[in-house]
């Protein structure tokens, strides 16, 4: 089993009129198989994180970022030099790639793109027939399918409900959960609440029964203070929490999503916001929270 460490000082943005630059995307290296990808935010306020996970066979990227552009964040740049790296110390010349994604908004698979035309590597879709028919589900979403890279099978499960082909990842070789916007610290926008509980439920009893150790997901937009966000649009966020969370998060999740699931609206918790239904008001509201925060900073 894997050892690292996700005790990781993410890069954040950079603080208005510093002066100061950071990379276009942050690389951690939390095992010799197992990599963390953030595209910077002054890339795109999103930041999103990319997982590329290496197995003896093939790796799988999950994720390609908010950005097509490779100049302004080169996904695929930075992925063929961790593949190359990875490839001379293994010995090995060919080798595939799966690109694949937690769900299809377009912060995740923006950098398909930069993809279409790599040798060796399957693109999978966005909508659910793709999804459904690259991992072989008959029976969605409870159904738990695998992913063999080799020495590494991933177990992959649906989780809609924040998105309709949305799903996680148990990887048993780290103990993670791989959560896209299911669970994450920061703002989960429910489009569909039986779904999305169902989901929950489903996920932690994956957990509970696998040992899952880090629920990992795809954003950080909550502040180190319970029950405070970043407004939407920031670019800057020195008060972050960590990425991962636990079980006992995940589960908090649930409890939360179920006792607001006859709200519509944005209803605040210590470690997430949960936004029932399209909650116009309370996006608006994010909206402009975000302009005044970015006036201010210019000032």
């Amino acid at each position: 089993m894997a050892s690292g460490s996700l005790d990781v000082v993410w890069r954040h943005g950079v603080r208005p009129r510093s002066g100061t630059s950071e990379p276009k995307i942050q690389v951690h290296r939390y095992d010799e198989h197992t990599f963390a990808l953030r595209q910077s935010k002054t890339v795109s306020y999103e930041a999103p994180f990319l997982y590329l996970l290496f197995g003896n066979d093939r790796a799988l990227l999950l994720d390609t970022g908010a950005t097509d552009d490779p100049a302004r964040c080169p996904v695929r740049e930075t992925v063929d030099d961790l593949i190359t790296r990875w490839l001379s110390r293994h010995a090995r010349t060919a080798y595939s790639v799966v690109v694949a994604h937690t769900h299809g908004h377009g912060d995740h698979i923006a950098g398909d793109a930069q993809f279409v035309d790599r040798p060796l590597t399957t693109v999978v879709g966005k909508d659910l027939s793709s999804v459904m028919s690259f991992f072989g589900f008959t029976s969605w979403p409870d159904q738990l399918v695998q992913l063999d890279l080799g020495g590494r099978v991933l177990e992959i499960t649906g989780s809609p409900g924040h998105h309709t082909s949305s799903i996680s990842i148990l990887d048993p070789w780290t103990g993670f959960l791989l959560t896209g916007d299911t669970v994450y610290p920061g703002r989960l926008y429910v489009e569909d609440m039986p779904a999305f509980t169902d989901s929950l439920d489903r996920l932690i009893r994956l957990a509970e029964s696998r040992g899952v150790r880090q629920v990992i997901g795809a954003h950080i937009e909550m502040t180190r203070t319970p029950g405070r966000d970043y407004p939407r649009g920031t670019t800057y966020q020195p008060e972050e929490p960590a990425l991962q969370m636990t079980v006992d998060q995940m589960r908090a999740a649930r409890d939360a999503a179920k006792s607001v699931a006859d709200l519509p609206g944005a209803h605040t918790f210590d470690d997430f916001i949960i936004f029932n239904g399209p909650s116009r008001a309370a996006v608006a509201q994010q909206v402009i929270r975000g302009m005044w925060a970015r006036l201010r900073s210019a000032t």
